[in-house]
């Protein structure tokens, strides 16, 4: 499982408002098809508040998905499905990151050996969430990782990685 903004594309501030915006990080579309290669279903679960903020709506947001799906599949690769909550953070939703909504909904949908499952992102509210639905949080360096790292507490320290290729090995190695 792998958070969307900051693992698969590059972060901004101002939010990915069109598929213009969409710019995957180098390497993430490779990792992707590494994963579904090795027999992974990949599986999206990203906090897209942009859509509550009115800053894009959900038409667009599944033309960005679309160009994610469609950049992914000319190298082969591909994901199961993407999960995203619309919500603005102060509507306290169940979907929200950190709160287990989307990630818990995946272990219903695709139930293998959740506890074993990693979920990958780049934010504190990312790993929360792998604690709360009970899977295994890894965190990589790019997009707000590096900031997150630095403000992780102790006793959540993690496998951290440079990026999403990176952590990739780390995935397909501990699997067999």
């Amino acid at each position: 499982m792998l958070d969307r903004d900051g693992v698969i594309n590059i972060e901004s501030h101002a939010y990915i408002k069109t598929p213009q915006e969409w710019q995957a990080i180098p390497g993430s579309l490779r990792a992707i098809t590494l994963l579904n290669a090795a027999g992974f279903q990949v599986v999206i679960a990203t906090n897209q508040s942009g859509v509550s903020r009115g800053l894009f709506d959900l038409s667009v947001l599944e033309l960005i998905h679309s160009k994610l799906r469609a950049e992914l599949a000319a190298i082969g690769g591909s994901v199961a499905d993407i999960l995203f909550c619309p919500h603005h953070p102060d509507e306290n939703c169940a979907c929200r990151k950190p709160q287990p909504g989307m990630l818990l909904k995946i272990k219903m949908q695709y139930p293998q050996d959740f506890a074993q499952a990693f979920y990958v992102g780049d934010s504190l509210t990312d790993i929360y969430a792998a604690y709360n639905a009970g899977c295994k949080p890894l965190l990589v360096l790019s997009g707000n990782g590096a900031a997150t790292l630095a403000a992780l507490p102790e006793q959540h320290q993690i496998p951290h990685f440079a990026n999403l290729l990176a952590a990739t090995e780390f995935i397909i190695n501990g699997r067999s």
